[in-house]
């Protein structure tokens, strides 16, 4: 199956294999919300797909208000299992537009208005003269989101597992180092600090060192989503979207109720394969 992209027109057909496995050591009977389901969309197609629970035991999913997948389960004491893997037809490289211009409020889509607020982990109430001395001299729209990447890779450094407890914008821009993550908050604070929707992206991207689930962030500009990443010099490389949301909070790949549970191990993977015959 080949996809046109709906936005440039230009047909794209690049096939990539996703891999989660994730061991818990549960201590008591703990009830589980998991995101780890990509959806098809116009920008991939979930063509295959396995989710193994081991033990295997009953799960419902719903849909979340932003459109995110999630699985819910009471998971038993004792070592826990989530297996899966997603064959997903992408582009090899994200969409780029120098010059998209930025969207009036007035005419944004409903949709994209709750990703101009404040949230738990980007507070872009406290960020406009910031963001506006970032972006002095821009045209308004995608260059100021691209300055605003230019200016976090800058002066953060990106470090992977740097950073095991979420911290929000605010704190990110008092450090000198930060995961994926961190760095996303911060750049979706500065864009909605200029009235540009923003919000943050957790997938596969397949130029990822070492592998792991990434974050990175879109911006609503030129009447589209467009992807950015703060940790990368461009967007080559083909991405998996798992999850939407407006900060961290929305998009954990779990959230356990009741006592902590340890991780034992958690391994991920991205490879490009074959189209299917």
């Amino acid at each position: 199956m080949v996809f046109t992209d709906l936005y440039s027109g230009i047909g794209f057909s690049m096939w990539m294999r996703a891999t989660c496995l994730m061991d818990l050591n549960i201590q008591v009977e703990t009830p589980f919300i998991f995101m780890l389901r990509p959806r098809s969309g116009w920008h991939q197609w979930i063509g295959r797909e396995q989710y193994l629970l081991k033990p295997s035991v009953q799960s419902v999913e719903f849909t979340d208000p932003l459109g995110n997948l999630c699985q819910r389960l009471v998971a038993p004491p004792g070592r826990f299992s989530v297996q899966t893997s997603f064959d997903v037809e992408t582009a090899d490289n994200s969409d780029t537009a120098p010059g998209a211009p930025f969207v009036e409020v007035q005419q944004l889509p409903a949709d994209t208005l709750p990703f101009l607020l404040p949230s738990r982990y980007c507070e872009s109430d406290r960020f406009t003269q910031l963001a506006f001395s970032i972006v002095a001299g821009q045209m308004p729209g995608y260059d100021q989101c691209s300055a605003i990447v230019d200016y976090i890779r800058r002066t953060i450094q990106y470090t992977p597992g740097a950073g095991q407890l979420i911290i929000s914008a605010w704190e990110v821009k008092q450090q000198t180092q930060a995961v994926c993550r961190d760095m996303a908050h911060l750049a979706i604070a500065c864009c909605r600090a200029l009235s540009i929707p923003a919000r943050l992206v957790v997938g596969y991207y397949e130029n990822l060192q070492p592998m792991d689930l990434h974050a990175w962030f879109e911006a609503y500009v030129g009447g589209r989503w467009y992807a950015f990443d703060t940790t990368q010099s461009s967007m080559q490389g083909g991405r998996i979207v798992v999850a939407y949301g407006r900060d961290a909070a929305d998009v954990a790949i779990y959230t356990q109720f009741g006592e902590p549970v340890e991780i034992l191990n958690m391994e991920v993977t991205l490879d490009r394969i074959s189209a299917p015959s």
